[in-house]
């Protein structure tokens, strides 16, 4: 026999429809999935938990709650990134174990622990935490394919992770590119070493054969699968619960469910399939047999193309796919998933659109520096010394990263939250959503968020911003959809043609309201037009001493003010560049004469940012 771990709750739409299926969505089905026996269901961790608090406007703590109250006959589990938790950068051991309590506390049995780098020593702690809660630890190990990442390789860390006390491990090939050989070696190696524990393939459908693999697995002694229901499956989603329990009925491997229920609640996802249309693209859904070769996962492939927009540069695209091999191979080949696949990709596009490591985010100078954990192959000593400087043996740490973490950061946290804001309810879930995501924790718990939809709004009507990309998707032919603000009649009948200041900004599937108020000036649009307001107002770019930024990006943090003494490289400004940060170095030796931007500010490639004479 052969038991199933759906994941329709959690990594089935973080895949296909940007994590955005709200809990009033899930708890109508929730008893009738409650009913088939599943193994464990995914429900929480990974990106919903950042998500709800950011575009939904609800509280994952309740979300748990609620899902477990309606599926008392379940297993719940959770993703949960070590020491990243839910995260994308590390927490001190104490703010781990915490986590941990009230996630157990909540509702949460099943508790999946991964490390983007297999780097073992991140895993340990929550390991440990989760077993002294009284739940049951899942440890898991990232698959990619490299001369360093041998089965051999493989069945040791498992083994290590069993000899830790996890209950269960798992395999998890978050690009949908295990092979039947592989599954087949991994899974036979590990329970031929010895490996007692139940063993659990998690794959997505993206290479296409990854139901082969499944069947390959079954053979060599898998325990459970990942499988989700079939409507929000196929592509960078998972495999179809049906269709898995379909096959191996009458076999060895028969699940034992009821084919005849899950058909019945296949019914309820088409409709919410329906409903959350506009989330959908094309590329999610397609078979990409090309990934055994670029290795690229689906969701790290469609933000590369995102990125590559945003910087006017999509005809790159295929000299970023070349460059993401060349650059994961210098940086000792890490499994490209969260966060490791971002700074792999960001680092790829800096390198194509600058030149090689011209441009260095800070979060590749903290990969290789080992704060993230160790490499699973040596970095290249030419990219270390590009990246770190000549002296680079001296800047790579030893020790493991989350020990350089500050120690009494649930207290900081705690007397912040009390400070910014006193009206709210102070419970430890309240104090965790602010440490986890200290600026949209706030927000949130502030009452300052506001939901991108509700699902009384769905399905978005076609005309609706949101819905444009899925039109892009399907049909890049038409024209763009235009959103008229105001009735014609209510136009001016003459002079210029009216400027839109308010726009809905897509950026990687989520999206951004985006206020511009014309500071003066006028631009001469196409022969014709008439005079437009230009949109910035500001200086002349050509003029001397014009700082300027070098890509489209999101304005983090001025390092300098008027009168500030600047020499050329010094750093005078931080952008988020596709999530990741990178420095905007001075061009000109000498004083600060005016700044024409503010945090927080979206900066095009080429802008004027300030004046240094």
């Amino acid at each position: 026999m052969v038991e199933l771990h759906d994941q329709t709750f959690r990594d089935a739409h973080q895949s296909i429809l940007a994590t955005r299926m709200r809990t009033e969505d899930m708890l109508p089905i929730a008893e009738k999935m409650d009913e088939i026996g599943f193994w464990s269901m995914e429900v929480w961790g990974g990106a919903t938990f950042d998500v709800p608090i950011r575009f939904l406007n609800e509280d994952p703590w309740e979300r748990l709650r609620k899902l477990k109250k309606a599926m008392p006959n379940t297993k719940l589990q959770m993703l949960e990134r070590a020491m990243n938790i839910v995260a994308y950068w590390n927490f001190p051991d104490e703010i781990v174990k915490k986590f941990i309590h009230l996630a157990k506390k909540n509702g949460c049995d099943y508790f999946r622990i991964f490390d983007a780098l297999n780097d073992l020593r991140n895993m340990e702690t929550p390991i440990k935490a989760v077993i002294e809660e009284g739940a049951h630890a899942q440890g898991c190990v990232s698959y990619t394919i490299s001369p360093v990442h041998t089965i051999e390789r493989y069945v040791d860390d498992l083994l290590t992770l069993e000899k830790w006390g996890c209950q269960s491990v798992c395999i998890k090939d978050m690009a949908g590119m295990i092979s039947p050989r592989y599954a087949d070696g991994i899974i036979r190696g590990y329970k031929e070493a010895g490996g007692k524990v139940p063993i659990d393939l998690h794959s997505h459908y993206t290479s296409g054969m990854t139901g082969m693999s499944f069947w390959a697995a079954c053979e060599a002694g898998v325990d459970i699968l990942d499988t989700s229901m079939s409507p929000i499956s196929g592509g960078t989603g998972g495999v179809p619960t049906e269709s898995v329990v379909a096959a191996l009925q009458g076999t060895k491997y028969d699940t034992g469910y009821d084919l005849h229920k899950l058909i019945e609640i296949r019914k309820y996802f088409i409709e919410i399939w329906h409903k959350y249309r506009h989330l959908i693209r094309q590329e999610a859904m397609k078979v990409d047999p090309s990934v055994m070769v670029h290795q690229i996962p689906g969701g790290m492939l469609s933000n590369l193309v995102s990125q590559l927009e945003m910087q006017g540069a999509s005809d790159k695209f295929y000299e970023v796919l070349d460059e993401t091999a060349r650059v994961r191979e210098e940086m000792g080949y890490p499994p490209l998933v969260t966060p490791t696949s971002q700074v792999v990709g960001v680092q790829s596009v800096m390198n194509v659109l600058f030149g090689r490591y011209k441009k260095i985010p800070k979060e590749t100078i903290d990969y290789c520096k080992g704060m993230y954990g160790k490499s699973p192959g040596p970095i290249k000593p030419e990219i270390m010394e590009k990246v770190l400087g000549p002296n680079w043996k001296d800047e790579v740490i030893t020790c493991r990263p989350a020990d350089l973490v500050e120690k009494n950061m649930w207290d900081v946290r705690k007397k912040e939250l009390a400070e910014k804001a006193p009206g709210i309810d102070m419970t430890d879930e309240n104090i965790m959503t602010y440490t986890l995501f200290p600026e949209v924790g706030l927000k949130f718990l502030t009452g300052e968020a506001v939901p991108e939809f509700t699902s009384d709004q769905l399905p978005l009507n076609k005309d609706h911003p949101m819905t444009r990309a899925m039109v892009k998707s399907f049909l890049p032919e038409l024209p763009d959809i235009y959103i008229e603000t105001e009735p014609p009649e209510a136009r001016q009948v003459a002079g210029p043609a009216p400027i839109p200041t308010e726009f809905n900004v897509e950026v990687d599937g989520d999206f951004f309201e985006v206020k511009v108020e014309p500071t003066g000036g006028f631009i001469t649009a196409a022969a014709g037009a008439g005079d437009v307001p230009c949109a910035t107002g500001g200086p002349d770019p050509n003029a001397p001493g014009m700082q300027k930024t070098g890509c489209q990006g999101n304005l983090w943090k001025l390092k300098v003010e008027v009168g500030d003494k600047v020499k050329k490289g010094d750093v005078v400004a931080i952008l988020e560049v596709m999530k990741m940060e990178s420095n905007i170095e001075s061009d000109f030796d000498g004083e600060v004469k005016e700044i024409f931007v503010n945090e927080g500010d979206m900066v095009q490639s080429g802008d004027v940012m300030m004046k240094i004479e």
